[in-house]
């Protein structure tokens, strides 16, 4: 990884999926934020460079990873995948966290009043993340899927009715800003998911569930900014050209 901290840190991910748990350890955004480089972002979590530098170069001497190439598929196969597993997952934490944040909102925000605003976050993320996701399903995901399809003969069969997928694109990407900025006043709110003393098991569930839930998105952002949605991109482009 010659000049890596020259390289974003989107580009670093995309080609070692492993590089996403050094950043993450150290507190640095991957998905809305891989477009900068690993100097800067270090710079901006405040964490000596070096040691992120380091751990990124280890990785090339760990063997047996069974990490995906996503960078190599297909993005059609990726983009359901992207539905299959992180949509699914969503669809399926959502209606488990909701609850746990209001029981604790209601029986320890008298105390801990951080957790009432971590309940009206949450309440905002989910509502964004499943309108968010029917888009993707219902309009952008088959759109890439037809441009696959268009591929294999050449050119585009017919054109979106929104144009080009830089339009529909543009606006996930927005939206996933969104979604990052509401996940990082929720790590700030929990101090990292770390639970206080006094925190019944309700209450440390909900905080294991919120970081398992951040970690999973994190991911699935990844996979559209820095791959699925460029790579749609340069493919709609060349089959106009063609």
């Amino acid at each position: 990884m010659e000049n890596i901290r020259n390289k974003s840190v989107g580009e670093i991910v995309k080609l070692d999926f492993r590089a996403a748990d050094v950043f993450s350890s150290y507190g640095i955004d991957f998905c809305c934020g891989g477009k900068i480089s690993v100097a800067e972002a270090c710079s901006n979590a405040k964490t000596d460079e070096s040691l992120v530098i380091s751990a990124l170069e280890n990785l090339k001497n760990q063997t047996g990873s069974a990490v995906h190439d996503f960078d190599s598929w297909n993005i059609g196969f990726l983009a359901d995948y992207i539905q299959n597993t992180h949509h699914q997952y969503v669809s399926k934490a959502i209606p488990q966290i909701l609850p746990l944040a209001q029981k604790v909102a209601d029986v320890h925000g008298e105390h801990h009043p951080e957790v009432v605003v971590i309940n009206e976050l949450f309440n905002d993320l989910a509502d964004e993340l499943l309108s968010h996701m029917q888009k993707e399903e219902q309009i952008l995901f088959p759109y890439i899927k037809k441009l696959v399809a268009d591929e294999s003969v050449g050119k585009c069969a017919d054109s979106a009715c929104f144009g080009t997928v830089t339009g529909p694109i543009s606006v996930m990407e927005q939206e996933h800003e969104n979604a990052g900025v509401i996940l990082k006043q929720l790590y700030k709110l929990s101090n990292g998911y770390s639970p206080p003393e006094d925190a019944c098991n309700t209450f440390r569930v909900l905080y294991g569930k919120l970081k398992e839930f951040e970690d999973d998105l994190h991911r699935h952002i990844h996979l559209e900014n820095n791959i699925l949605f460029p790579k749609s991109i340069e493919m709609e482009q060349a089959l106009l050209v063609g």
